[in-house]
């Protein structure tokens, strides 16, 4: 592991090719004092994204399905602080039948829904700075048409007239967790993996420590080629604060089962390591449900896929009712005084996702 130090140091060396280049096109976040703050930090709003594209969906009423899920999930956040809907102007006389008055709509096009990978990432300086760092989108590794999509966060930015920091990473603000204090954890799956980036890992990781204003990268090393995004760390560990990790497993690991060998792995990881600070990490863990509703081998049933706004955490149940309950009291205690909404998502779930995939939030400054 290196520091962020370390990082900007590595970004002044001779001899990096591809990582250099990048590097040298300008002021990255890191440098210029920016950090991507913790979730529960106070938000301006939130921005989600509209599904539409025929080339995603190609059944209608998967997408009508989506369309309503992603309406729920916004209209409920809504009722704790502002939401930004996405989408080109075309859709929106369709898209107000099932939004709430109360969520903007903005004509920025969109192709799909997931707004933590595609949408705008933002960093701020604690002097009342606010700026966008560019994971540069590229679907997941070129798996899905991102023609709009990964076009967002440059043009949310230039609505909001912020400016872009670019170091050249690709990748996506799911893949890694940030406990705003300069401590990230996240998969090598999903960014040391050259559907994305090219260089090295010790450069990868260097990039990754300065776009986000971060010192430490904790490591696991995930499943390449799995799901879509190369596993995710946002669909089983989540900071919940400064050394403080939500993580959800079974009981015990299962050998045969790639998922659940990795789950363990990332476990062991972040249980033997230190944070920023020197400290170790607190593991809360949550079981896996059961009895759920949709029992396709695909379906993601993460608990830990919630997203907290402005006095509320949006989570999911998935029918298995001692799970789900479990799953609501945990949050309550790790986020006390915020309100815990329990939605079906089973629609996103099916997908491959759950609500924290489909929000990104802007902080307030």
């Amino acid at each position: 592991m290196i520091t962020r130090r370390q990082a900007m140091g590595l970004g002044a060396m001779a001899g990096l090719g591809w990582f250099a280049k990048s590097a040298a096109a300008g002021e990255t976040a890191g440098s210029a004092g920016y950090y991507y703050p913790e979730e529960s930090a106070p938000h301006e709003r939130t921005f989600m994204q509209w599904p539409v594209s025929s080339a995603v969906y190609d059944d209608t009423r998967v997408l009508a399905e989506t369309q309503r899920c992603i309406a729920r999930i916004a209209n409920a956040i809504s009722e704790f602080e502002p939401v930004v809907m996405l989408m080109d102007q075309r859709h929106q006389s369709n898209a107000r039948k099932l939004l709430g008055q109360s969520v903007e709509i903005w004509n920025i096009p969109t192709e799909d829904l997931w707004c933590r990978d595609s949408g705008p990432s933002f960093v701020v300086n604690g002097k009342g700075g606010l700026a966008i760092t560019q994971f540069n989108f590229n679907g997941w590794g070129g798996k899905q048409v991102h023609r709009n999509d990964g076009k967002i966060a440059a043009r949310v930015a230039e609505h909001l007239g912020l400016r872009q920091f670019d170091n050249g990473l690709v990748g996506e603000a799911g893949g890694v967790e940030t406990d705003g204090r300069g401590t990230l954890i996240a998969h090598e799956s999903s960014w040391i993996n050259r559907n994305r980036n090219k260089g090295s890992r010790q450069e990868i990781e260097a990039m990754l420590l300065e776009a986000m204003g971060a010192d430490k990268i904790i490591w696991a090393p995930g499943i390449k080629g799995a799901d879509i995004t190369d596993y995710h760390i946002d669909a089983l560990a989540r900071f919940t604060g400064p050394g403080v990790v939500l993580i959800q497993m079974g009981e015990e690991v299962d050998p045969d089962d790639p998922w659940s060998a990795a789950a363990f792995e990332t476990h062991d990881r972040l249980a033997a390591a230190t944070d920023a600070d020197g400290k170790r990490l607190k593991l809360v863990v949550l079981p896996d449900p059961l009895d759920v509703r949709v029992k396709s081998a695909d379906f993601v049933s993460s608990y830990v896929n919630y997203y907290v706004c402005n006095g509320g955490v949006i989570a999911a149940q998935f029918g298995d009712h001692a799970a789900d309950a479990e799953a609501a009291a945990a949050l309550a205690e790790l986020y006390p005084g915020r309100e815990i909404v329990t939605l079906d998502i089973d629609a996103l779930g099916r997908l491959g996702g759950g609500i924290h995939c489909a929000t990104h939030e802007q902080p307030k400054v």
